[in-house]
């Protein structure tokens, strides 16, 4: 075949594509799905859209159920996380049309995940077609897939969107990942009853899912130990494109520290990622006189700061702790690379490291961004103590990991900790969905949240996933707050595992088992 012939053959087949009605249906559903996440939070548009398309797509054949849930997953990602397209266009030094192309081939590979629940779904059905309750088990191993495979990227979970919805009740029992099995159920049944198949038990399987719902919201997985902790967290407000110029190192540093002095008679005072911008060990003259001045004035600051060992030319995006660890030091701690600190383990690849980085960072200034080549820190560490209360630290994109956050979760801690630089994403939605998740992890363990960013959206989090208080973007100002302490544990905090791996694979089983008990109803 000549490469003129293969052109028309692909372009008649792109014309057919975008002639077709049902493709566009599929990418609108999907395109939909971003005002049920953050900032929008329209958490019953997911029970609205997702059985819409379902349903569009059941009893299709392997291709056709295939081809649509990567067409629907196109829209669903494309508008979810255009975000990203912000800074890749502000700070990648490419093109306007490279960049695009950037962000369609990363749309497209996370598209790959839910087409392969759909192509699960149709082909382990003995029929051969899309089958609604094969989708649940599928969906959720594929989602697992996502999470994990090249680091993983679990960004638009569905089950996020429902953190302002009655499902959010089952978080500390099952955590987002059963949400989002709740979710898919729900929908499935809802079909059912619509289409009359089994209708009364589908129906019953509704009334039962929000009942479920409903008592589960009375139930009080922690209880109030009353203590209380004052935190005064500081947003700096700098500018992305101004943070790392050399003459702005030092009245940055003097900008928080004067906020911080306004503010010792709080406990512990919470810098953002990275707010100070001089590597520690050139730092060190200001850390130590901050560490002076926060416990001679009875506080603790923890700020974000690079390390780097010289010898080994490894660097670190860390967390520190300054002045006081315990409520009775008043004489400072601090020393250089002590341990009461923290190494940000989850790395955001291209922004912290550069895959195949000899090769890439030839191309654009997109693969050779300042501090692009991190080192891990350790899975798991230690939690932060700061003036004796013990709080389990995670940087930015580390709060999308909630294994991460079991694996490094003790009966002590008090406090979940959360920092971020978001400068990235200028006035998106991704900050705001970024806090989101942030407060679903507060709910899946039962402990309130503090998150510190640069520009915002800084806020500090319930036990029980509420916004406590919340800071306006692009301000320079100090979220200042009580946060009342819990103790005891939520069942997801304890058996996160179980969940994660036991539920999928089991409702595989008994949904295979049904079907092939029932292959010739064609209405199961």
């Amino acid at each position: 075949m000549s490469i003129k012939s293969l052109g028309a053959r692909l372009t008649q087949r792109l014309r057919s594509n975008l002639s077709n009605k049902r493709n566009w249906l599929s990418f609108s559903a999907g395109l939909s799905l971003v005002f049920a996440y953050a900032p929008f939070s329209q958490w019953w548009l997911m029970l609205i859209v997702l059985p819409l398309f379902f349903n569009s797509i059941n009893n299709c054949d392997v291709k056709t159920a295939t081809k649509q849930g990567f067409i629907f997953a196109l829209g669903w990602f494309g508008s979810g996380i255009s975000w990203v397209h912000v800074s890749i266009d502000q700070y990648g030094g490419l093109p306007l049309i490279a960049s695009l192309i950037l962000m369609l081939l990363l749309c497209s590979y996370l598209a790959l995940y839910p087409a392969l629940a759909c192509y699960l779904s149709s082909r382990l059905s003995p029929k051969r077609q899309f089958s609604l309750w094969l989708l649940p088990p599928c969906w959720l191993i594929c989602e697992y897939l996502r999470a994990n495979v090249l680091t993983g990227f679990p960004w638009l979970s569905i089950g996020y969107s429902q953190i302002d919805g009655p499902l959010s009740s089952f978080a500390p029992l099952i955590g987002e990942v059963g949400i989002s099995a709740i979710l898919l159920i729900s929908s499935i049944a809802l079909i059912n009853t619509v289409n009359n198949n089994y209708r009364k038990i589908h129906l019953l399987l509704l009334v039962s899912i929000f009942t479920s719902a409903f008592l589960l919201s009375n139930v009080q997985w922690t209880k109030a130990t009353g203590k209380t902790v004052t935190t005064a967290l500081v947003q700096g407000n700098i500018e992305q494109s101004m943070k790392w110029q050399p003459e702005k190192e030092w009245s940055t540093m003097l900008m928080y520290l004067d906020h911080a002095r306004e503010n010792y008679d709080a406990d512990i005072i919470v810098w953002p990622e990275s707010a100070i911008t001089a590597l520690e060990l050139t730092a060190q003259d200001f850390l130590l006189m901050a560490d002076k001045s926060a416990a001679l004035n009875n506080s603790a600051i923890i700020t974000g700061i690079l390390n780097v060992r010289f010898e080994s030319k490894v660097y670190f995006n860390s967390l520190v702790v300054l002045g006081q660890k315990e409520s009775t030091d008043n004489n400072g701690h601090y020393r250089y690379d002590h341990s009461n600190r923290y190494y940000k383990n989850h790395l955001l690849p291209i922004g912290e490291f550069v895959p195949f980085g000899d090769f890439l960072r030839k191309i654009a200034p997109l693969f050779n961004l300042q501090y692009s080549s991190f080192t891990r820190g350790d899975y798991i560490q230690p939690n932060l103590i700061a003036k004796g209360y013990h709080l389990l630290p995670l940087i930015c994109f580390e709060i999308a990991f909630p294994e991460q956050l079991a694996a490094n979760f003790t009966e002590d801690t008090n406090i979940l900790l959360t920092v971020s630089n978001d400068s990235w994403f200028g006035d998106s939605h991704g900050p705001h969905q970024h806090l989101e998740i942030a407060r679903m992890r507060a709910l899946e363990f039962g402990r309130p949240l503090i998150r510190a960013t640069n520009n915002g959206v800084t806020a500090i989090v319930d036990h029980q996933g509420n916004i406590q208080t919340i800071l306006p973007q692009f301000t320079e100002a100090v979220l200042k707050a009580e946060i009342k302490l819990v103790q005891g544990n939520t069942f997801y905090s304890q058996y996160w595992q179980l969940i994660h791996w036991f539920v999928p694979l089991f409702l595989l089983f008994i949904v295979i088992i049904i079907q092939r008990l029932f292959h010739n109803n064609k209405t199961f």
